[in-house]
């Protein structure tokens, strides 16, 4: 890498957790400038650092810290005349009036701070002496609109500073080429660097001892804890990852109920957490003193945490990727071998879990696909240009074709972005708010200081529904919880965040004030969100799985646990091989019951049940009601399907899919919703202004107004095509269900007429129970069904 940076090169770093990437990428600059600029270094050098030369971009900010220290250590044992600094959402009103002036000689930033940068009207000079951008984690940012506006900047800096060098730091990604791409840009070279440094990765399960033979999702939730917390005595530190910030909150509270005695040396982290309080855990996890870390993703990026020896994974990790990336989160040094193990929250993610290792061990990763042309980004991205000393059009559109997301960008929409921002479309013309650039001398900029302080403020792409402060009336800052959780609250309900039961006195002033309850125990929050998605790959390594249970292979410790309910189904019913397609029918007092099992993940599912519900009521007029999961969906009717007749006139067809689904969902609600995200991004409407934040309810009564009079007087607009295309490809992933059906449209079709639900179809009835049944009359129902179907599996065995 060294010798690549010397060369002038530019490109990718592909290195295991751990193996030094971050020194790779940064010497090479150091080496370069004590070559131009020998020792000894008198102290007026070293008193005057040199102007900005690395630019360092992180996607999170808990990363920068840690990133500082790295990039200072070797400054200081060289005695080199550079400064490091941090410029994010935490730097300190203080670092940043210096900044104004005088950048440092390395500046580590994040997305949102470098288009903040690039607002400002000297940004050209200010640039004008950077010799190279290092993008961290570029895996991670490379498949968002953040990776988008990454791409935007650099294109940008890359005309500032010719000859800039571009080097991109990424862990587990299955698509590196393309990695390498995007971060090159259109007509970009570059070099893809990988590190030969075997890295061995322990994946293993704690087994429950009793598995019932009908499970269901959550079936198995707090059973496993005695053993998590026996192996926790085992080790000096231990990572605990879970998927949501609920089951966060769940098993610390739990973990501490059991060993009170780990008060102090126990700790949570999630993202709706006060900043002061993450960082702590962070800087403590750093230094050795606490013994378990309760976490979400908010922990599964770059941060160094050296002491900690083992991980823990409740649930299934839905993604191959995303264990891995955990799992590196122990044994992060070179030699070291990393260990994860699982924690299954039911007993079909045994069966995750002996793909996921399988995957893994054949070198299978995702593919992390890049965005094309999201016109919201551009739209904020001409108005940051326009504050940031403005541009020419025939210009900046030979610069934005530069990049991979806008490479096939018409002038056609081009004009149309340009147009939008300086009048506002055809529908908004008459608002001044929305003629942010206007054109001077042949140039656009934008002059007015309200509408410059309005994008400042809005500027970034990360959305996500607004979140409430919550805060002691008599105390500091404690963390963040949904909107709408809030509003089912009454005072003196009690609910638990940052470990702590509070008791909630009111809400006023957009904040959550509370107060710390005496005694009893609180109900945990539900953040928006929750679910992770199955990643494709996943699931068909599961299908494999299967395949091999059908032929009597059971190659694992997880196979052979869940094997007496395979065997099970398949007596009751039928094991499907992986070129087949079981579907069991049911009749019971509810109804007509019509099981799928796929295979394909909850958002094809649930995607596929709504497609087939519209196609089967076109042949006859027959109300369904729909369930899903990762294995496969439910479609319960009141009335008999003929289903032998609608397979064979093309139930699982691919023909004419786009518009069957438009026409299956409200598609108009969802893009709706969806435009709340992209009125966001391009500065339609504002989320946070100085002195407040606009409530869940206002956002969405804001851009749907907009989103209606924009449907009725500006139909053409492309930010309202833009929102139906994303919702189709990314909450209902179309893309993946068309792949789907045709696999499954060929496939051999296994018709059974069951008796009573099997193995694969009990946890769906219990999906949709769940939608229509409090969580305590839920468990006793399921028991109850549980005991009937194991006395006449038995009767019948």
């Amino acid at each position: 890498m060294w010798s690549a940076y010397l060369n002038g090169d530019s490109g990718l770093i592909h290195a295991p957790t751990g193996t030094g990437k971050t020194y790779a990428a940064w010497l090479g600059p150091l080496m370069e400038w004590v070559r131009d600029n020998p020792p000894p270094y008198d102290s007026v050098k070293r008193k005057n650092s040199e102007p900005l030369r690395v630019l360092w971009i992180t996607p999170l900010r808990a990363l920068a810290a840690d990133t500082a220290a790295a990039l200072t250590a070797p400054i200081l044992d060289l005695n080199l005349p550079w400064s490091v600094e941090t410029r994010t959402g935490d730097t300190s009103m203080t670092v940043r009036n210096r900044q104004r002036s005088r950048l440092p000689s390395a500046l580590i930033t994040t997305p949102e701070s470098l288009s903040l940068l690039l607002t400002r009207p000297d940004c050209a000079d200010l640039f004008k002496s950077l010799r190279a951008v290092i993008v961290d984690e570029w895996h991670e940012l490379m498949a968002s609109k953040r990776g988008v506006q990454v791409e935007l900047g650099l294109a940008r800096l890359r005309r500032f500073a010719p000859g800039l060098r571009v080097w991109g730091l990424s862990a587990t990604i299955g698509n590196l080429d393309t990695a390498l791409h995007v971060l090159m840009g259109e007509g970009g070279q570059g070099k893809l660097i990988r590190a030969h440094v075997p890295k061995q990765i322990q994946i293993d399960t704690l087994i429950p001892a009793q598995i019932e033979r009908f499970p269901w999702v959550g079936h198995i939730g707090l059973k496993l804890l005695p053993d998590v917390i026996r192996e926790i005595d085992q080790h000096q530190s231990v990572l605990i990852f879970t998927n949501t910030r609920a089951q966060t909150e769940t098993w610390y509270q739990a973990i501490l109920d059991a060993r009170p005695e780990f008060a102090g040396v126990i700790a949570l982290h999630h993202s709706s957490l006060e900043p002061e309080v993450r960082h702590w855990v962070e800087n403590a996890l750093k230094a050795g003193q606490l013994r378990c870390v309760v976490c979400t993703a908010s922990l599964d990026l770059g941060v160094d945490f050296a002491p900690v020896e083992r991980v823990f994974q409740i649930g299934s990790p839905k993604g191959i990727a995303r264990l891995l990336q955990r799992a590196g989160r122990s044994g992060h040094r070179p030699g070291v071998a990393s260990r994860i193990t699982c924690v299954p929250a039911h007993a079909f993610e045994l069966v995750e879990v002996a793909a996921v290792r399988d995957a893994a061990a054949h070198g299978e990763i995702e593919a992390r696909p890049p965005l094309d042309r999201p016109l919201d980004v551009l739209v904020q991205h001409l108005v940051t240009v326009a504050l940031g000393g403005g541009f020419e059009s025939a210009e900046l559109y030979v610069e934005v074709r530069t990049t991979h997301a806008f490479r096939d960008l018409m002038p056609r929409e081009w004009d149309w972005c340009l147009q939008f921002v300086v009048s506002g479309g055809e529908a908004l013309s008459n608002y001044p708010q929305y003629q942010r650039v206007i054109q001077r001398d042949g140039r656009y900029v934008a002059e007015d200081t309200f509408l410059a302080r309005w994008h400042r403020l809005s500027i970034g792409t990360i959305t996500s529904d607004p979140m409430l402060l919550v805060q002691y009336l008599r105390g500091p800052k404690i963390g963040y919880i949904d909107e709408a959780f809030v509003a089912r609250l009454k005072s003196g309900d009690k609910f638990t965040l940052a470990g702590k039961v509070l008791q909630f006195v009111r809400l006023r002033e957009m904040k959550v004030w509370v107060r710390r309850a005496k005694n009893g125990k609180g109900i945990v929050p539900r953040w928006t969100g929750g679910l992770l998605p199955i990643s494709e790959l996943l699931t068909d390594a599961i299908r494999v799985k299967l395949d091999e249970a059908r032929t009597g292979k059971f190659d694992s410790p997880e196979m052979l646990a869940v094997k007496p309910i395979l065997d099970l189904q398949d007596r009751l019913s039928y094991l499907p091989a992986a070129h087949e397609l079981l579907i069991e029918q049911l009749t019971t007092r509810e109804g007509h019951h019509l099981f799928l099992y796929p295979f394909e993940g909850r958002i094809v599912h649930e995607g596929l049940g709504s497609l087939l519900a519209h196609r089967l009521s076109r042949r006859a007029p027959i109300t369904f009601t729909i369930a899903a999961n990762d294995y496969g969906l439910e479609l319960l009717a009141t009335d008999p399907l003929d289903l032998q007749a609608a397979l064979a006139e093309g139930l699982l067809s691919t023909e004419h899919l786009q518009q069957d689904i438009l026409s299956s969902l409200n598609a108009t609600e969802m893009a709706k919703r969806q435009f709340r995200e992209l009125a966001r991004v391009s500065g339609l409407v504002i989320e946070r202004f100085p002195g407040g934040q606009k409530s869940s309810k206002q956002m969405q009564a804001s851009s749907g107004l907009i989103y209606d009079v924009l449907a009725k007087y500006d139909p053409d607009n492309l930010l309202l095509e833009q929102a139906q295309r994303e919702v189709l490809q990314r909450q209902l992933e179309s893309s993946r269900l068309f792949r789907a059906l045709g696999r499954l449209h060929p496939a051999n079709i296994v018709l059974r007429q069951i008796a009573r639900p099997t193995p694969f179809g009990f946890p769906l009835m219990v999906e949709r129970l769940r939608q229509t049944v409090s969580s305590e009359t839920l468990e006793d129902r399921i028991r109850k069904m549980q005991l009937s179907l194991e006395k006449w599996a038995d009767e019948h065995g």
